[in-house]
């Protein structure tokens, strides 16, 4: 029931990609490890600071905001880990099978196995599977700088495979625990009118985990892409700052609201989830395998709606975030504005309460800022101008790709390319085809092709799937089946495999994808 997948010798004749020479692969360098170790940092800062926060509202007997506070942090760490858990068994289990062990384990493999087993359990039962996957990408990484060249890009390969899963793994973890632990922790500061330390520390370790990880998921979700240009670590921190100020203002506005208004900023919250789900289901997203998975993932994304901007859908996003931001804006303006007309004059001055709403109205103007610096400055894709308007916000649509240029191919890491349309899986005209002629004419004199190298990149796995688009990450990040494949392949070959959509308009390759492996 799983896509077809078919491996070609350099013989083969799965040479489409002769045009042009192979874009060198990626090197794992020492500012990637930085990074990971600091994203390792922010994750136990996250969860630390909220447990000793917890333990200090139960020491003074504050049992509701113990309980809340603590809830908070266990409830979404018990579904991630076993999110975590679930893909390791799979994984796992798929490796040991391929690898020949057979049936029935003895000795000291199946010995080895079974501490495999145990340890994974016990990591995963303390809630420390994020920390071991983190570590195991800095392992990776580090394997890919000191192996040879065949064994080199193999390490670089699992290792974009990793961090692939603990991006999302820490995404969904945010968004379920910093997000709601943020709100709460500044409800409490509004409500007490002061600020203890621990409070201070757990909100802002929540705020930056929430700004980091989006980052980096953007970041990760670039590198992973030969049809993207890998971001920069300025802009990555750029685009910390631009979500860092614009969640501060959001989460300060829900707290504010949520002192004086707590039933209603339930029906708040529910309507906006509501509606940012609904909206993004019109958009027709294409992230997952099935249809109900698809429901489930823009469920979560609703989620993160509440509180940031977050591209679920390729093609100019002007007028989505626009739109998106212009609701922001005033759901935050009208938030505050009623906090501010039925505020408890005697716990907070009207001095006090004029910094609350100068701070939430700066902080999103920051971050829009940050984000107009990141669009103009520091985007992949270079400095970003529209031609129809004035301002530098949003990129241009990328030309098309012409099936069989050399960016069909994907060396390893494996990376994606574009998406193609129901009607284009059909033979039927798609939005490409709207805009170039059935017949050309070809020129009288055609340019003298280069001279090409000969062919020695090995062989070539082909999927029978069509490429998704960003920010979609690719069927072989999110099918570990595909990975499965991948990798054996991958292990049973003397050189690394380039992986291989299917195109649009190549009806020649359909009887190439009956094979299965």
């Amino acid at each position: 029931g799983g896509p077809a997948v078919l491996l070609e010798s350099p013989e083969g004749g799965g040479g489409r990609r002769e045009a042009g020479a192979e874009p060198p692969a990626r090197r794992y360098r020492l500012r990637d490890g930085c990074w990971v170790f600091c994203a390792l940092l922010v994750c136990f800062a996250d969860g630390a600071s909220d447990l000793w926060l917890a333990a200090h509202y139960y020491v003074r007997g504050q049992r509701w905001w113990f309980g809340l506070t603590l809830l908070f942090v266990l409830l979404p760490s018990l579904v991630v880990q076993m999110l975590s858990l679930r893909w390791f068994v799979y994984d796992f289990a798929a490796s040991t099978k391929d690898s020949g062990g057979g049936t029935k384990d003895s000795g000291p493999r199946g010995c080895c196995r079974l501490c495999v087993w145990l340890l994974q359990g016990l990591i995963h039962l303390l809630q420390l599977g994020q920390v071991w996957r983190y570590l195991r990408t800095l392992y990776l990484g580090l394997q890919s700088r000191w192996q040879a060249e065949h064994r080199r890009r193999h390490f670089y390969w699992r290792m974009m495979f990793e961090s692939a899963d603990i991006s999302m793994l820490r995404l969904l973890e945010a968004f379920l625990k910093s997000a709601p632990q943020l709100v709460l922790q500044l409800s409490i500061m509004v409500q007490q009118n002061s600020i203890e330390p621990l409070q201070g520390l757990s909100a802002s370790a929540s705020l930056v985990s929430l700004a980091w990880m989006i980052a980096s998921y953007q970041k990760v979700l670039r590198d992973s892409r030969e049809d993207k240009m890998p971001m920069s670590y300025k802009g990555a921190v750029v685009q910390i700052l631009w979500h860092l100020f614009t969640i501060a203002a959001r989460a300060i506005a829900f707290a504010l609201f949520a002192s004086v208004f707590q039933l209603y900023f339930g029906i708040f919250i529910v309507t906006h989830w509501c509606i940012m789900t609904f909206w993004i289901i019109q958009g027709e997203t294409d992230f997952c395998m099935s249809k109900w998975e698809e429901i489930i993932y823009n469920m979560v994304v609703g989620i993160i709606y509440i509180f940031c901007w977050f591209n679920v859908k390729e093609g100019r996003s002007r007028y989505r975030m626009c739109i998106y931001y212009i609701i922001t804006l005033s759901e935050n303006a009208a938030l505050t504005i009623l906090w501010f007309l039925y505020y408890d004059r005697k716990a907070t001055s009207d001095f006090n309460a004029l910094i609350l709403v100068c701070v939430v109205s700066s902080s999103f103007a920051l971050g829009i800022f940050f984000m107009f610096i990141y669009y103009c400055l520091l985007h992949p894709n270079g400095p970003i101008f529209s031609h129809r308007s004035v301002g530098c916000i949003f990129r241009q649509e990328p030309p098309p790709v012409v099936p069989g240029s050399p960016v069909e191919a994907v060396t390893s890491p494996p990376r994606s390319l574009p998406r193609t349309t129901g009607g284009e899986r059909d033979g039927a005209p798609g939005e490409r085809d709207s805009c170039v002629p059935v017949f050309q004419v070809r020129p009288c004199a055609p340019p003298a092709p280069a001279a090409r190298a000969p062919r020695t990149e090995g062989p070539v796995i082909r999927i029978d799937l069509p490429r998704k688009k960003y920010p979609a990450w690719d069927a072989h990040f999110i099918d570990r089946r595909l990975r499965k494949t991948i990798l054996a392949l991958e292990y049973a070959s003397p050189t690394t495999p380039r992986l291989q959509y299917r195109t649009p308009g190549a009806p020649q390759e359909v009887l190439e994808y009956e094979t299965t492996v």
